[in-house]
C-alpha cells in the first residue's frame, strides 16, 4: 500500500517511463512524415478520432472502477478479519475455564491451552498471507519475457521485495505446536486445515467440560467467519477481472494513440508553418495520460499480487500479533512493520 499523499516525479517515471520513448518515437515519426516528407494524406479528421478517445476513456474507467472495487473489498475483508481475530482472542481468554469441568484443570494448563489456541490463530493469519501471494496465471509476475520481468522489478521497488520476510517464510513453526508443524505445513491448503485444528482443539475441550455447549458452538462460529473470510479472499485471489475487459482496455488504448498523431497533426498544422510539429509533446501528453490510467488499472485489479498496491497484509498480521499477545499478558513483543520507500506491505 502506498502511503505518501504523492507521489514524486522519480516514481512516476519508475512506473510508467519506461512507455515514454517509444510513445515519443511514434508521435515524432508521423509529425516529420507530415510536415518534411509532404505526406499530407496521413491526418484524420478530428471528431471520429474523438469519439474512439471518449469511448475508450469510458471503457478504461469501467475497468479502473472494477479493479478499484476489488481492492477495496480485498481491504474491507482483512479488516473483517481484524475484528473476527480480537473477537477469538478475548472469547478464548473468557470462555476457558474450569466453570464447567468436574474436574478442576490447573491455571497453568489452562493458561497453555489459551496460548495454543491464539498462536495457531496467528498462524492462520501468515499461512493465508503466504497462500495469497501465491502468484497466478494472470498475475503480471508470471508473464513471460519483459512483463514478467518489470513485474520482478517492481516487486523490489514497490512490494514484497522491500521488506525480508522473515516471520512467513521462517518463523511460522514458532506459532503451531512442533508436533504439528510438520503435518500443517505440508497440505495443499494450510490455512484451511489449522482452523480444522482449532475445530479439533474445541471439539476435546468440550469432551473434558472446559467448554460448554454454548461456548463451543459461540467458539465454532467464530471459526466458521474465519472459513468466510479466507474463502472471500480466495475468491477474489482465484478469480480474476474478466479478461475481455481486463485485455480489451489495452488494445482499445493501443488502437488510439495509434491513431492519435494522425488526428493531432492535421489540427496543430492549421497554426501556420511548422505548427504541426507542436503536435508531438501535446500527442504524447495525451498518449501518456491513456497509457497511465491503463496502468494504474491494470496494476490494481490483482490486490494479493506482491506489488505496492496490494493490501498491507503483513503490517495486518503483525497488528493482529500484536493484539493477541498482549492479551496473553506477554511483553516481548515484534515491532510494527513499517514502511519502507512509501510502501506498506
Amino acid at each position: 500500500m502506498f502511503i505518501n499523499k504523492n507521489f514524486t516525479l522519480r516514481q512516476i517515471w519508475q512506473f510508467t517511463g519506461k512507455h515514454i520513448p517509444w510513445i515519443v518515437t511514434w508521435m515524432t515519426l508521423v509529425a516529420f512524415l507530415y510536415e518534411y516528407a509532404d505526406l499530407k494524406w496521413l491526418s484524420l479528421p478530428w471528431l471520429p478520432l474523438s469519439v474512439i478517445g471518449t469511448a475508450v476513456a469510458f471503457y478504461v474507467g469501467f475497468k479502473n472502477n472494477s479493479a478499484y472495487d476489488r481492492m477495496w473489498e480485498a481491504r474491507k475483508i482483512w479488516g473483517a478479519i481484524i475484528n473476527s481475530s480480537r473477537a477469538w482472542g478475548a472469547t478464548v481468554k473468557s470462555f476457558v475455564s474450569n466453570q464447567f469441568t468436574a474436574e478442576e484443570t490447573s491455571a497453568a494448563e489452562l493458561d497453555s491451552i489459551v496460548k495454543t489456541l491464539l498462536y495457531r490463530h496467528i498462524g492462520w493469519l501468515y499461512a493465508l498471507r503466504s497462500q495469497l501471494l501465491v502468484p497466478t496465471p494472470w498475475e503480471h509476475i508470471s508473464q513471460g519475457g519483459h512483463i514478467g520481468k518489470v513485474a520482478e522489478r517492481y516487486r523490489e521497488v514497490f512490494g514484497v521485495g522491500l521488506i525480508k520476510d522473515e516471520v512467513t517464510e521462517e518463523e511460522l513453526r514458532q506459532f503451531l505446536l512442533p508436533n504439528e508443524f510438520n503435518r500443517l505445513i505440508n497440505y495443499k491448503n494450510t490455512a484451511t486445515q489449522i482452523i480444522d485444528q482449532q475445530s479439533q482443539d474445541l471439539k476435546a475441550l468440550r469432551q473434558r467440560g472446559i467448554i460448554e455447549d454454548f461456548r463451543h458452538m459461540e467458539l465454532q462460529k467464530l471459526l466458521n467467519d474465519f472459513y468466510v473470510h479466507q474463502g472471500k479472499c480466495e475468491r477474489i485471489k482465484k478469480f480474476p477481472l474478466p479478461r475481455q475487459y481486463a485485455n480489451m482496455s489495452f488494445i482499445f488504448v493501443g488502437i488510439f494513440i495509434f491513431l492519435l498523431p494522425f488526428g493531432m497533426v492535421s489540427e496543430f498544422a492549421k497554426l501556420g508553418e511548422y505548427g504541426s510539429l507542436l503536435s508531438i509533446p501535446f500527442s504524447v501528453l495525451v498518449a501518456w495520460v491513456y497509457v497511465m490510467m491503463e496502468l494504474v488499472g491494470d496494476y490494481s485489479e490483482n490486490p494479493f499480487e506482491g506489488l505496492g498496491n496490494d493490501i498491507p497484509m503483513l503490517s495486518l498480521c503483525r497488528v493482529i500479533e500484536i493484539d493477541l499477545r498482549e492479551m496473553l499478558g506477554e511483553t516481548n513483543l515484534p515491532p510494527s512493520i513499517e514502511p519502507v520507500n512509501g510502501v506498506l506491505m
